[in-house]
């Protein structure tokens, strides 16, 4: 067991940050002595922060945004992860080196296979809503499974094709299609799993709206946004009977390897811990 470990969460802002209810929930559930802090941080001192941080004690930390891209920089050493998603939420202090990861991809997949296990079984084709940094961070740990198709639908194609071949050329020989958002009725048919991974549906966006009726009864519809915990995507998905995956899990799992790293111990994704989350949620 690690004592007096100290972790951290940076942003601007970052009080809205959920990192530090989930990590000190973990570190009383297990009774742990550590710590886990937040500090707002300004764009253009985050290197200069993280090696404060070393010469102070701590063992790493999380970042928000703005941050995420400003950290994959200050990084001595970077996982596959983090060099293809080009941004960091998670580091760590080894060696004298400053090692960064991002973590939301596979905290996405923890969570599809803690919800609906055997979803690969079966070489499932998928296909990804957006282009943007969610969608590096979940595409990368998706394709470590066994899956059929991969293919990435975004309003600017060409944004689409520029993720594409940035995973490409990471990834010689991986097959990802990029189709025109035109075409996307005509994909939902022979998709198995449908991700959004853009901000639409969130609180304040409006929502992402797609024929799900085109989608195969036994697909899975998946939302990145947690506020709302049920986007209207989600809902119209169990409107038609289909599985849904919301995006708080993916939020809570991204979590777990950190925690690890910084305090010794491996923590559990439980119904505890949601509630504890979801509770903090309704309340904000």
């Amino acid at each position: 067991m690690t004592t007096h470990a100290k972790a951290v969460i940076i942003g601007k802002p970052v009080s809205h940050a959920r990192s530090p209810l989930i990590h000190g929930f973990w570190l009383h559930q297990l009774g742990l002595d550590g710590r886990y802090d937040r500090l707002e941080v300004e764009p253009g001192a985050v290197r200069k922060t993280l090696q404060q941080f070393r010469a102070e004690g701590y063992r790493g930390g999380n970042v928000t945004v703005p941050h995420k891209e400003e950290a994959f920089a200050a990084c001595d050493e970077l996982t596959e992860a983090a060099r293809i998603a080009g941004a960091v939420n998670t580091f760590w202090f080894e060696d004298g080196r400053i090692h960064g990861d991002n973590t939301d991809g596979s905290g996405f997949v923890a969570h599809l296979d803690a919800t609906h296990p055997g979803w690969d079984a079966n070489r499932p084709n998928i296909l990804v809503v957006g282009a943007g940094g969610a969608a590096r961070g979940v595409i990368v740990p998706l394709l470590n499974r066994s899956i059929g198709a991969m293919t990435i639908v975004n309003r600017s194609s060409e944004r689409a094709r520029i993720l594409a071949n940035d995973i490409v050329r990471a990834r010689p020989g991986t097959n990802i299609a990029v189709e025109n958002w035109t075409d996307l009725a005509g994909l939902l048919a022979r998709t198995d799993l449908l991700i959004n991974t853009t901000s639409l549906g969130m609180k304040g966006q409006p929502p992402l709206d797609l024929p799900l009726q085109q989608l195969p009864s036994s697909a899975i519809v998946a939302d990145i946004v947690y506020v709302p915990l049920e986007t209207p995507l989600l809902a119209a998905a169990k409107a038609r009977g289909l599985r849904t995956l919301d995006g708080l899990g993916m939020l809570l799992h991204q979590a777990v390897p950190g925690f690890e790293r910084w305090f010794g111990a491996r923590p559990a994704v439980d119904a505890a811990l949601r509630a504890h989350i979801l509770a903090d949620l309704a309340g904000s």
